[in-house]
C-alpha cells in the first residue's frame, strides 16, 4: 500500500532523486562505530537531532491542552499531568529532554571543536552551530516560565535581572521580554509566543542550513 502511494507520487513529482540525494551518501569509516570506539563520539550531533525532534513532538502535544494566560496556565498544566492519558509521560519527555538536548548539544560542540571541525572550510558550519545553540538555551529559558509556578517565577524573574544587566541593550531586552515592569500577563504571553513560534522557525531555519552545508562538505575527518 505505502509503496503504491509513493509511486503514485513519484510518478507525478519525481521525487526518488531529491530523496537519493539526501539520504544516500557513503558514511566514512572513522565513523562507523562496528570499527572504532572513537566513532560513537560522531553520534552527538545526530543524536542531539533525535532529541530535538522529540522536544517538537512532545511539544505539539503539550500546546493542545495548555493555557497560557496567568490564571489557567498552572491549572491546564496541573489537568496535563493528571487527567489527560499519557500525558505525564509526554509532559516528562518534553521537561526532561530540554535538559538532555543542551547537553548533548555541549558534548557535539566539543566534539567538533576538539577535532578541527569548525576550520576551513567549515567555518560557516560553526558559527550556525553556534546559532543553533543559543536558540536551544533560548527554547529552554522561555519554556521554564509556562508552568507558571513559584519555582519557575522566580528563576524567570532572576534570568531576566541578569538579561537587563547587559551594556546598553540591557534595559530594552527587559523590557522586551516582560512586556512591562513586572513579571505577569504580557510575560507569559511573550515567552509562550517566542517559545512555541518565533524560536522553533529560527531553529528549523538554522537546522536546514546545517544540514545542506554538511551535506554540501561532507563529515569531517578523524581526530
Amino acid at each position: 500500500m505505502l509503496k503504491q502511494v509513493y509511486d503514485w507520487v513519484d510518478e507525478r513529482l519525481n521525487i526518488t532523486p531529491m530523496w537519493r540525494d539526501i539520504a544516500d551518501h557513503e558514511v566514512p569509516e572513522h565513523v562507523n562505530p562496528a570499527h572504532h570506539f572513537s566513532a560513537f563520539v560522531y553520534c552527538f550531533g545526530g543524536l542531539t537531532f533525535f532529541i530535538t525532534v522529540i522536544q517538537i513532538l512532545s511539544g505539539m502535544f503539550l500546546t493542545m491542552y495548555y493555557v497560557p494566560d496567568v490564571i489557567n496556565a498552572y491549572e491546564s498544566v496541573k489537568y496535563l499531568q493528571n487527567e489527560v492519558a499519557f500525558g505525564v509521560i509526554v509532559r516528562g519527555m518534553h521537561h526532561w529532554g530540554a535538559s538532555l538536548v543542551i547537553v548533548m548539544m555541549f558534548l557535539h560542540t566539543l566534539r567538533v571543536f576538539f577535532t578541527g571541525a569548525y576550520k576551513h572550510p567549515r567555518e560557516l558550519n560553526w558559527v550556525v552551530g553556534m546559532l543553533i545553540f543559543f536558540v536551544m538555551l533560548g527554547l529552554g529559558f522561555t519554556g521554564y516560565l509556562l508552568p507558571w509556578d513559584n519555582t519557575a517565577y522566580f528563576a524567570t524573574k532572576v534570568g531576566v535581572e541578569i538579561a537587563a544587566t547587559v551594556p546598553f541593550i540591557g534595559t530594552f531586552i527587559k523590557h522586551l521580554l516582560t512586556g512591562g515592569e513586572i513579571l505577569g500577563a504580557q510575560t507569559l504571553a511573550r515567552f509562550f509566543a517566542i517559545h512555541v513560534f518565533f524560536l522553533p522557525g529560527a531553529l528549523l531555519g538554522l537546522l536546514g542550513v546545517h544540514f545542506v552545508v554538511i551535506r554540501r562538505q561532507g563529515i569531517s575527518g578523524p581526530l
